[in-house]
């Protein structure tokens, strides 16, 4: 959490900086693009986490390998929970026949339900990316060892995209280079504490978490 404070105020120094927000559209624009951001994160952790979880079961010992998938259920429900809520938006406005046929046939009492739930559905996605950044979508429930494994691979993954994507290119190299390597480096060191903290005071190691 103190890790998620400094960087949003990382990022209001940035933008204040070098995108200066002097005009309402000019904020709704910032708080789109960071709203996208945090979007894409999630997407990210969404594609990433399968991958991470089925390697750290596969890699476990006998019954140990069984009991991860099986505690991986909960992980996938959250998941599945978030990409239910955001199922809602499409169909309450988007323009292609199968919608719209399905807004016409629900008329005007379905299509308050519809709104109602959109409206509770938004506020829970909004919510629900929170949570499933902070929380890294309840991979503790597999293995105390996880979450902060899993961070440091999306922190990394995330640093490459935006690499890719040649992210804040208006703003001067240096700063982009503490900016892009700000956030992977405070994770990787913070997620690094928290073994050190499992496994001193819990005597949980990823060795041990995995049988070997």
């Amino acid at each position: 959490m103190w890790r998620t404070g400094l960087g949003a105020a990382a990022w209001l120094v940035l933008v204040m900086s070098y995108k200066p927000v002097d005009t309402a559209k000019g904020a709704d624009a910032v708080a789109s693009d960071k709203f996208d951001q945090s979007w894409i994160s999630t997407l990210f952790l969404v594609c990433a986490f399968p991958f991470v979880i089925a390697l750290f079961a596969f890699a476990a010992q006998g019954a140990l390998r069984r009991l991860y998938l099986r505690r991986s259920l909960k992980p996938f429900g959250a998941v599945a929970a978030l990409m239910g809520s955001m199922a809602t938006f499409p169909l309450a406005v988007a323009p292609d026949p199968a919608t719209t046929g399905f807004r016409d046939a629900i008329g005007f009492p379905g299509m308050v339900v519809l709104i109602v739930l959109c409206t509770w559905s938004l506020g829970f996605a909004l919510y629900g990316i929170a949570l499933c950044l902070n929380h890294v979508f309840r991979t503790a429930d597999i293995h105390e060892v996880l979450p902060p494994v899993l961070a440091t691979v999306l922190a990394w993954a995330m640093a490459a995209l935006d690499v890719i994507n040649n992210a804040n290119a208006d703003v001067p190299v240096l700063a982009r280079i503490v900016f892009l390597l700000g956030a992977p480096v405070s994770v990787t060191v913070l997620s690094c504490w928290e073994l050190y903290r499992l496994r001193k005071y819990h005597n949980l190691s990823l060795r041990q978490a995995l049988g070997r």
